[in-house]
Order: structure tokens, then C-alpha cells, then sequence
């Protein structure tokens, strides 16, 4: 698999990584078991709002450390608002690319950057908790990467239908039969899904 010398310079020596004692805020994402987990760290100035530190923990591949590194250097010294509008795509691009199998990775840190951010937000009464409908489960499927070609599947119009009722999400996808990464799609959606306690079952159509 070929890396660009940033994601080698990253994975090698990454930045800012370690664990902030006293963090105002910390998000952790992803699963060890599931292959990538990255854990953020803010300490925001209350009267600026600037980010004024940030560490990260990760588990997982060069990717995944790679770009837990740089979402760091990118949203160090921004205001909230700033680094919530960072995009896994840019962060892509500050590493000069990533080999599309692993654009998830990118998806990953800056998700986990979002919700150190939304937890701050939330306990210092800046926002309210946002109710829970069809379209977070479709800004969910936005953050699942089709490996093939490194885009989500929400872009490339392979989701056909999203319904929520119950507690029953449903899901159907337009992926062929014959496609490999049909399975690794599918379990994708059940691991960002999982999350929310609203869903108490998932059914997926292919």
C-alpha cells in the first residue's frame, strides 16, 4: 500500500499525542476490536472559545495515527466553530492524500474531533442535544466510506432508502452481489448505527 512521506512523517512522529489531564472536553471513537479507535482531548480558552490545546490517543493502523496527528495540528489555535467545520476531506489533503481503503481513517479522527466539540458545547450550555430522526442516521451514512474509490456512500447515491420507525432503522443500499466490498459496506453501517441507543434494530437491504 503506498503512503505519501506525510502520513509516514505522522505515523512516525506523531503530534500532540498523549492523554490532557484536566481536559474540558474528551470523545472517543471507533473500536479496537473493529480495527481503528482514536480518542481526543480539547482544552478550550471559555472567553475566546480558541482551542488552545489538544491531544489524541489512537489504536489502529499508520492511517488512523496519521490523521488523528494532523486533525490535531489543524484544529490547534481555532475557535470551536473553526475546527467543527473541518472536513475529513481536508484533512486527506494536509496529508497529500490517502490510499482510498483507508480514507476512513479520515472520517474517523475528524468525527472524534466533532464530538469532543459538541460535549464541550453541550456542557457548557452553549447548544441544545439535537432530537434524534431519519436524518441523523442518513448524516451517519455520510461518514461511511465506499473503499474502492475513498467516497462516502451518501455522495455516490448508493443509498436508496433510509426509514426510521420503532426503534427500527432501515437501511437499503444499492451495492452488487458480485461487489467484494458489499460485506465491509454492510458492517459499516451496523458499527455507526450501533451507537445510538434509538436504534434498537438494524435491517440492512441489498
Amino acid at each position: 500500500m503506498q503512503y505519501s512521506q506525510k502520513v509516514l512523517d505522522h505515523f512516525m512522529k506523531p503530534h500532540n499525542i498523549g492523554k490532557l489531564e484536566n481536559a474540558d472536553a474528551i470523545a472517543t471513537e471507533g473500536s479496537p476490536a473493529c480495527g481503528d479507535q482514536v480518542s481526543i482531548y480539547l482544552k478550550v480558552n471559555p472567553e475566546t472559545m480558541v482551542i488552545e490545546d489538544i491531544k489524541f490517543q489512537s489504536y489502529g493502523c499508520a492511517s488512523n495515527i496519521a490523521t488523528a496527528s494532523i486533525i490535531t495540528d489543524l484544529a490547534k489555535g481555532k475557535t470551536l466553530k473553526e475546527a467543527k467545520e473541518i472536513t475529513w476531506k481536508e484533512a486527506a489533503e494536509a496529508l497529500d492524500g490517502l490510499p482510498p481503503v483507508k480514507m476512513h481513517c479520515s472520517v474517523l479522527a475528524v468525527d472524534t474531533l466533532r464530538k469532543a466539540i459538541t460535549s464541550y458545547e453541550l456542557k457548557n450550555n452553549l447548544i441544545e442535544a439535537e432530537s434524534f430522526n431519519k436524518d441523523s442516521i442518513v448524516a451517519e451514512l455520510g461518514k461511511i466510506i465506499y473503499p474502492k474509490v475513498g467516497e462516502d456512500i451518501i455522495t455516490l447515491k448508493m443509498v436508496k432508502y433510509v426509514g426510521f420507525q420503532d426503534g427500527i432503522a432501515l437501511i437499503d443500499i444499492d451495492i452488487p452481489k458480485f461487489d467484494k466490498y458489499r460485506d465491509n459496506v454492510a458492517e459499516e453501517i451496523r458499527e455507526h448505527l450501533g451507537h445510538f441507543p434509538e436504534i434498537k434494530e438494524i435491517k440492512i437491504t441489498m
